[in-house]
């Protein structure tokens, strides 16, 4: 049977049983899922325009001629549908890349590098073997003792040796520090003396560059990537794209559950991302004109789900208590394992984790703010499908993370979507209630994205449309507020002025599952300043890292109670401090052993333990809170 996808005119060959769902995902198709393909988010409709189908759909959320494609399988004859550009097609993204400058105090010493040596010539008088006779004159020129050649290096060697008239290029990777204390003081002549390292390349004679290596940042909903000249520390080449992943589940847990139960269910999700990551890394190469075997290299950050998957270790354990991660530090692996784009036969490192839900991406970012090695007290904060956030300095650090669900991803909202263009981010109300839009790159509007939900809860309680429960002013008699089908709603566009020609409204339901994520971030802050029987007063700094942070107005963050009610003074943008920790740990040795290091000395507050955080959780689902002296400059609203 034949698939017609409009408006694209798209002809693919289907078999019967198959779901339109995986059927546009193999024409290349992305549409949002934010379910994992139960058939409960509603986001992967399809219009059916011809054929006949087998949907297992059972919700009134849909249009007459409307199926989710996840619950519809094709049958005995060919079939047409139609995917309006609505938002429900994951297209561009705004991708925060690393727009933010944080100074990189650590010196350059590089995970690979490369080193000429000049040999003895052997004689009868000078009959040492080949490999004795390198290794003398790399533990001289390098001060490191454990170098290990594996058989391919081995092999290599005599040839490569006498090709290049005794003079030769050797590859270095380090692996680890055998030394207490070497990310902080370093160790050897050159910081690397007391680290076991593997050689992974030979080259005859001199030929010391470029090479290149790769800072990675693998989101719940997006990947980053800096490609980086080894030998300079420079950025050559940046981008960032979704992760593909999110074709099974918005969140964490969706994309365990989907790796236990599906059939090949993990080996999918660690395909899915790495689809990401070599599509971004096939375009650098073509861009630089460089070939993968330039690429010695890569630091991987993520949270320790992201990790597991990458690796396609098992990760259900993570969701079931007790919350066991199958590793917090998984050891560095040859790309050819995992089929990275990049030299076979380097190596990928990752960044440690702290717990089940404060992974690499965090330990990353506190070692790229310098959280660890400041006097003062700092908060570091960062804000997605999860919340989560260190507090602490250079004597302590504690850490603890929060389930906000997918809505500032545009999940589990009627008209949610990404940053994409056409997403609603900001909102102005006028006399008679009405309201003019600003979307992302000025496009019609399609949708609302995370950033634009808080401005228009918060523009809402200043304007009285809302109370403080979230509920509309049923008091207001305006042709916006209105009854529809899934409970009282607030028209923010027309449908004459939208790209899809449908209202673009917010319903109360949507404005309860705001509260409930600002809930749970405020929640988790609140409770781990109690936990160390601190105020905000003791704070000096509050750094919000991501994406999202990067968009959001830090101003209606206070106003609807998700962010603490501090002077404005006190918070600060970082970016993607996720990425820039990779990076920094890419490009030095002692960069990574101090992340190391310090991943083992944080603390790991489990909000799941006790009543503390949903005390204070259920206190943060009104606007901005239950108890009004903890914001008091929006008391008046």
């Amino acid at each position: 049977m034949k698939l017609t996808i409009q408006p694209d005119n798209m002809v693919l060959e289907v078999e019967k049983g198959e779901s339109l769902l995986e059927a546009v995902r193999r024409a290349g198709i992305n549409l949002a899922s934010s379910c994992g393909g139960k058939g409960t988010c509603g986001k992967c409709k399809v219009e059916l325009i011809s054929g006949t189908v087998d949907s297992k759909a059972r919700t009134k959320k849909l249009n007459a001629n409307e199926v989710l494609s996840c619950q519809t399988f094709v049958q005995d004859e060919d079939v047409v549908i139609n995917i309006p550009n609505d938002g429900r097609r994951l297209g561009s993204h705004k991708v925060l890349i690393n727009e933010v400058s944080l100074p990189n105090p650590f010196p350059l010493q590089p995970l690979f590098r490369k080193i000429v040596l000049t040999v003895p010539e052997p004689s009868l008088d000078n009959n040492i073997d080949d490999l004795s006779r390198v290794l003398v004159e790399l533990r001289r020129r390098t001060g490191i003792e454990d170098i290990y050649f594996n058989l391919p290096m081995m092999q290599k060697l005599p040839l490569v040796l006498r090709e290049g008239n005794w003079t030769v290029t050797v590859g270095l990777a380090m692996l680890s520090c055998q030394e207490a204390g070497c990310g902080i003081d370093g160790c050897g002549p050159e910081g690397y003396g007391g680290c076991r390292t593997e050689v992974i390349e030979l080259e005859p004679g001199e030929n010391k560059g470029p090479y290149y290596g790769l800072a990675i940042d693998i989101g719940t909903t997006t990947v980053k990537i800096n490609l980086v000249d080894l030998a300079t520390g420079d950025v050559v080449d940046s981008g960032g794209e979704y992760n593909l992943q999110q074709r099974y589940g918005d969140d964490v847990i969706n994309r365990i559950v989907y790796s236990v139960d599906a059939k090949n269910g993990l080996n999918k999700l660690q395909q899915a991302v790495l689809a990401s990551i070599n599509g971004l890394v096939e375009k650098m190469l073509d861009r630089q004109k460089i070939r993968e075997e330039q690429i010695y290299t890569a630091v991987v950050a993520g949270n320790t789900t992201m990790i597991h998957l990458f690796l396609g270790i098992p990760a259900n354990h993570i969701r079931l208590e007790p919350y066991i991660p199958a590793t917090a530090l998984p050891y560095p692996i040859h790309a050819r394992y995992i089929g990275l784009i990049m030299n076979p036969d380097g190596f990928v490192y990752t960044l440690p984790a702290v717990g089940s839900y404060v992974g690499g991406d965090i330990t990353s970012g506190v070692l790229a703010t310098r959280l660890a090695r400041r006097d003062e007290i700092s908060l570091l904060i960062d804000i997605g499908t999860n919340g989560e956030m260190v507090l602490g300095n250079r004597d302590w650090q504690i850490s603890c993370a929060c389930s906000a669900g997918p809505c500032f991803e545009g999940g589990g909202i009627k008209y949610g979507m990404r940053a994409m263009d056409g997403a609603i981010d900001k909102i102005e109300t006028g006399p008679d209630y009405e309201i003019t839009v600003s979307t992302i790159n000025n496009k019609k509007p399609q949708g609302i994205c995370g950033s634009g939900l808080i401005d228009i809860i918060a523009t809402f309680m200043k304007s009285g449309i809302i109370g403080r429960t979230g509920k509309f002013n049923k008091s207001i008699k305006h042709p916006r507020l209105r009854m529809g089908e899934e409970g009282w709603e607030f028209v923010l566009v027309w449908g004459k002025e939208t790209e899809h020609g449908n209202d673009i409204v917010i319903l109360e339901t949507d404005i309860d599952n705001v509260i409930r994520a600002k809930g749970a971030i405020y929640g988790g802050i609140r409770v781990l300043m109690k936990h160390v029987g601190m105020s905000f007063d003791d704070v000096n700094e509050i750094m919000i890292a991501g994406g999202f942070g990067n968009s959001l107005n830090i101003k209606d963050a206070i106003t609807i109670g998700m962010l603490p009610d501090v002077p404005l003074e006190k918070y600060r943008y970082v970016g993607n401090t996720s990425l820039k920790g990779a990076q920094m740990c890419l490009t030095s040795a002692r960069a990574f052993e101090e992340v190391k290091e310090m991943s083992r000395g944080m603390t790991y507050l489990d909000l799941s333990v006790g009543n503390d955080f949903m005390e204070e959780f259920v206190s943060a689902l009104f606007l901005p809170h239950t108890d009004f002296s903890l914001f008091k400059s929006v008391a008046n609203f």
